[in-house]
């Protein structure tokens, strides 16, 4: 499997972060969204993730709008949209937009293409433990609770 790219960015409360290796958890679920319209398919996740946070302290679940390169005035603006949105100081610092060159980084994550969400979890040296995609349903949950359960259970 793959491993997640290194990358450094912001999330919304302005702290910059390297990725994966900065993130909070021993374990990190990573959710990666393309498009606006996105954020219903994450928001399918974040029940899950937050009871799954609750029962294993050493695990965090983050958001990673994904969008292209673009200049300081564009990512301020779209920030500054979103952080609008957000009210929760921890969900803004749960959110971390990524300006990148996509390519490269859906090749990495072997992502064929932009339709839906992806979700991965990681440790903090970026390797993938567990993926899916697309909103999610009951066989989805019961793999990754089953997932996380091991993981902790071996560490």
């Amino acid at each position: 499997m793959p491993k997640f790219p290194h990358l450094t960015a912001e999330n919304l409360n302005r702290d910059e972060i390297e990725i994966p290796s900065q993130l909070h958890g021993k374990l990190n679920v990573i959710i990666v969204a393309f498009q606006q319209w996105h954020q219903n398919l994450v928001d399918t996740w974040i029940p899950l993730l937050a009871e799954l946070a609750e029962k294993y302290p050493e695990l965090d679940f983050y958001e990673l709008p994904t969008i292209r390169k673009m200049n300081f005035v564009y990512r301020r603006f779209i920030d500054g949209g979103m952080r609008a949105g957000i009210r929760s100081s921890e969900t803004r610092g749960r959110t971390i937009t990524l300006y990148i060159d996509k390519t490269p980084f859906k090749e990495a994550l072997e992502i064929e293409n932009e339709d839906t969400i992806y979700v991965f979890v990681v440790d903090r040296e970026g390797e993938i433990f567990w993926r899916s995609e697309g909103a999610i349903d009951q066989e989805k949950a019961h793999s990754l609770k089953s997932k996380i359960e091991t993981l902790f259970e071996t560490s």
